[in-house]
């Protein structure tokens, strides 16, 4: 009988090119993807198909041949770059008599061994639990004889109900101590929003240096390596731009093409910061062949999240490896439009801070806003931000303030109960 082949650190990477030859840069990163996950690559098997073979998904023949590989390079794990259905991953455990893991499954791995916070640690979890779900019964092969009709019920049919049973439960209690931990989070999110200090996100694709630089600009000690996935929990501080402005920077989860389903639903509260920044800096490898993909795999996931429309700020990281200077771009209205900078070598850093000072105040309204009876707290985190003008008080005991502030920040402003915006405009209007 079959029995579930143990993970082992010596894998065997498999990757199709379908309709067209397999990419050597993509395999390169697949080859990365399996070190960061703590594998070490004794072998890469490749091949070329019209369409994934709905046994095997590479075919009978390339399936023995990856079996022989894994045997001449003594193999323990089988990394495939694609995601497999469970079947295909059951039969070529079988056939292979190794453990097989596909990439989504690759990518769960690493997140489990990279989150830190109990919220992170609690996505990765559901996102496993609903990931192995599918894939329950390749650990009990041993006991398929047992499965059948009435009267041929046995141990085998048991134990997997028994188990889809507990993984349901356990479902159900992450999804709910995820809820409560979402809700405190959006509090906190609320209580930042009312503060009207704008707020950046640092996206891109992993292994852009977002955390070296999201360290090199707030000073926290983020945890950085040169390797995917490096960090996976948000992390918020405040930094002060050129001309005392304060702002909330968040870091969050790199992408990465082809990024399961599941993360990025997983990863709702830690992608919500993207969701609802005033501005996004997308930091893009300016070494990376393949940074335009890049760039477009980026904005799918943004796209997926609902934060297409955040104005983003393109950060070209690393130019020390390409000996290019410092710089800002822009546009033909004349806004900066990228930034070129070394995060590692501190290059370029005052030239961001500036742009997005820059692009910042182009989107500050001048607005009169109504406080109702009672809400001092408000008004003195109001004038705490400096971002009061004038205040005149209503016979009503209403407040009426002139404040100063950016377009995201007005509209969340207005979302508070009993908070009217009686008027909003540009400075320049």
């Amino acid at each position: 009988m079959f029995e579930r082949p143990r993970s082992g650190e010596r894998a065997l990477l498999v990757r199709v090119g379908f309709g067209e030859p397999v990419d050597p840069e993509e395999l390169e990163e697949f080859r990365q993807l399996a070190r960061s996950a703590g594998a070490e690559p004794v072998a890469t098997v490749t091949g070329r198909r019209e369409r994934p073979d709905p046994r095997f998904f590479v075919g009978s023949g390339k399936a023995e041949e990856l079996r022989d590989a894994a045997d001449g390079a003594l193999a323990e794990v089988i990394l495939v770059d694609h995601a497999l259905s469970p079947s295909q991953e059951r039969n070529l455990e079988k056939l292979t008599g190794r453990r097989v893991l596909d990439r989504n499954g690759l990518i769960l791995d690493i997140f489990a061994q990279r989150a830190r916070s109990f919220e992170g640690k609690l996505e990765v979890e559901l996102a496993q639990l609903r990931h192995i779900a599918t894939r329950l019964v390749r650990g009990w092969t041993h006991l398929e004889r047992q499965k059948g009709g009435i009267g041929m019920r046995g141990p085998g049919e048991t134990q997997l109900e028994t188990d889809r049973r507990l993984i349901a439960q356990r479902v159900r209690l992450l999804t709910r101590r995820l809820a409560k931990l979402r809700q405190q989070r959006e509090t906190g999110r609320q209580v930042r929003a009312e503060i009207p200090v704008p707020s950046l996100a640092l996206v891109g694709y992993t292994n852009a240096g977002k955390s070296t630089l999201f360290r090199t600009l707030t000073g926290a000690n983020a945890y950085v390596a040169d390797q995917l996935f490096a960090t996976l929990d948000p992390t918020v501080r405040r930094i002060t731009l050129p001309g005392g402005t304060q702002v909330v920077a968040a870091d969050t989860v790199g992408f990465i093409r082809d990024l399961p389903h599941e993360l990025v639903a997983a990863f709702q509260s830690t992608l919500t910061e993207a969701r609802e920044a005033t501005l996004l800096l997308h930091v893009i490898d300016a070494s990376d062949p393949l940074r335009d993909q890049h760039i477009a795999q980026v904005n799918e996931v943004l796209a997926q999240i609902g934060a297409q429309s955040i104005p983003q700020l393109l950060v070209y990281n690393k130019i020390d490896r390409l000996g290019r200077a410092a710089g800002i771009e822009r546009s033909a209205e004349g806004e900066a439009s990228a930034v070129w900078i070394s995060a590692a070598e501190r290059q370029g850093i005052e030239l961001l801070l500036s742009a997005v000072s820059e692009r910042l105040s182009r989107s500050i309204r001048d607005a009169r806003v109504r406080l109702p009876p009672g809400a001092g707290a408000l008004r003195s985190r109001l004038y705490a931000a400096k971002v009061v003008r004038a205040e005149h008080s209503g016979e009503d005991g209403s407040i009426e303030l002139a404040v100063q502030m950016p377009d995201a920040e007005v509209l969340a402003l207005a979302k508070t109960p009993g908070v009217e915006i009686l008027e909003a405009q540009h400075p320049d209007v």
